[in-house]
């Protein structure tokens, strides 16, 4: 791993903590300063609406606290001689830009809302500099702003934005009411990196690696022939297509799910092997999606890249009709997360599964839908409101970035609608790609919803 830090601190921080089979997995990954997992722009940034005169002193201690609550903000990835581990650095203020975003009526405001959020999802973040957060302040007025954190994607995921969000508005409160905040002690990161460690070889994790040996033999994730090859002398340059569908369809596509005992996922799970059966040429689909990789409840509210790989393995060889693909796709789905474990041990065990990503003319295009772990809408915390930003209609040329592929994320948002996203290179595919991509799925997606019985193409 070419990531390095400052020396370690003589304060018995720097103990050799080791890495999470997530960090070694996105070791592979390590392209350097520039690109790759640990890149400048492998970011995760997220945005929410503040209605509320905010203090902006109590805001940049509570932004400390989170950083002095979640020592994985502050943790730096060293390699050595004897391989990876990780090092707890001591807490450092968090950066805090504040910006004037003009006046306007509220749709002008949500619209220059998303226009910031994009400005700085698209700046680069250096993962040598800590604390692994950024914080910036838009305001609209005295009461009405966007506030948005940015994270390096080797210290959190989306799941842990949500709780660092959830804490910040905990820290806050308790910062302008001068009192302690009313929160236990965090489970830090390292402590669930050396829980895996221990139970590597447990009957449990044995059962799973026995499970997926069996569900992954002879199969290789499906991968999408690119509009040009990889160049391996061009760092990635990513945008992202953006989507809301109409609640007709949206609503259809819910109602749907309940009716055949599904989830929204399993539907467009469904939905998204069809897409892909039509755009490879094979019946046999194999798509990673994310899972939010806390096995064990003691680590629900905390911090750090637990999000896991999870293969789908959806084969419709002999499937008629889009109805029989949702049938199989509900028994994987089922499969795969009553099995879940870490995916590099998946990996150890099915190495041909990755062959796609050495091959310059495929990208593998993950596909998830996004999991709301604690909702703040309508909450009044230290008399501030919280709306995340969440559909969102504006794509970018510019964006943060993933390690290699293409990412397809789906959003169920509060009022019913399905929002998503397409992350894509431009150096290996055209816009009108991942348009045409997009277009083609909502069409499969509401003959799946509306005519289950459709047949294949």
């Amino acid at each position: 791993m070419s990531i390095t830090a400052a020396p370690p601190e003589a304060n018995g921080r720097d103990q050799r903590i080791p890495l999470s089979y997530n960090q070694e997995f996105l070791r592979a990954f390590d392209k350097g300063e520039t690109d790759g997992a640990f890149g400048h722009r492998h970011t995760l940034v997220c945005g929410w609406r503040v209605s509320g005169e905010i203090d902006l002193a109590a805001l940049q201690r509570a932004l400390d606290d989170v950083v002095d609550r979640h020592e994985v903000l502050r943790t730096a990835l060293l390699s050595d001689e004897e391989g990876g581990h990780q090092a707890v650095r001591p807490a450092s203020p968090v950066p805090l830009e504040v910006r004037d975003l003009g006046t306007g009526d509220d749709t002008s405001r949500d619209v220059r809302a998303e226009e910031f959020l994009n400005e700085l999802d698209a700046r680069p973040f250096n993962v040598r500099e800590l604390p692994h957060l950024r914080a910036a302040l838009g305001r609209f007025d005295a009461t009405d702003a966007v506030l948005v954190l940015a994270t390096h994607h080797t210290s959190t995921d989306a799941w842990s934005l949500q709780v660092i969000m959830r804490d910040l508005a905990a820290a806050y409160a308790a910062r302008v009411e001068n009192r302690t905040a009313d929160t236990a002690a965090a489970v830090q990161y390292q402590e669930f990196a050396r829980w895996q460690h221990d139970t590597a070889g447990s009957g449990r994790v044995d059962t799973a690696r026995a499970y997926w040996r069996e569900r992954l033999a002879g199969a290789e994730i499906t991968g999408v022939t690119s509009d040009r090859p990889r160049d391996e002398n061009l760092a990635s340059a990513y945008g992202v297509h953006r989507f809301v569908f109409d609640a007709e369809l949206s609503k259809s596509v819910v109602e749907f799910a309940k009716t055949t005992r599904s989830t929204p996922f399993m539907v467009m799970a469904a939905a998204y092997s069809a897409l892909l059966r039509e755009r490879t040429g094979t019946t046999d689909v194999v798509f990673p999606t994310f899972s939010s990789g806390r096995y064990d409840e003691r680590f629900m509210d905390s911090v750090g890249p637990f999000f896991n790989f999870v293969p789908i393995r959806i084969d419709t060889t002999g499937c008629a009709t889009l109805g029989e693909v949702l049938d199989r796709a509900r028994t994987a789905c089922v499969g795969a997360y009553q099995h879940e474990i870490p995916f590099a041990r998946i990996a150890e065990d099915s190495p041909a599964l990755l062959a796609p990503f050495a091959d310059g003319f495929l990208a593998v295009v993950a596909f998830e839908v996004l999991q709301t772990a604690f909702p703040m809408e309508g909450s009044r915390i230290g008399g501030l409101e919280f709306a995340e930003i969440r559909g969102r209609h504006l794509s970018q040329q510019v964006s943060s970035a993933i390690p290699d592929g293409g990412l397809w994320a789906m959003d169920v948002l509060p009022t019913g609608e399905l929002a998503g996203s397409l992350k894509f290179d431009h150096n290996r595919f055209d816009e009108s790609t991942a348009v045409e991509l997009v277009a083609r799925f909502r069409e499969l997606l509401r003959a799946l919803s509306d005519a289950p019985q459709t047949p294949l193409s």
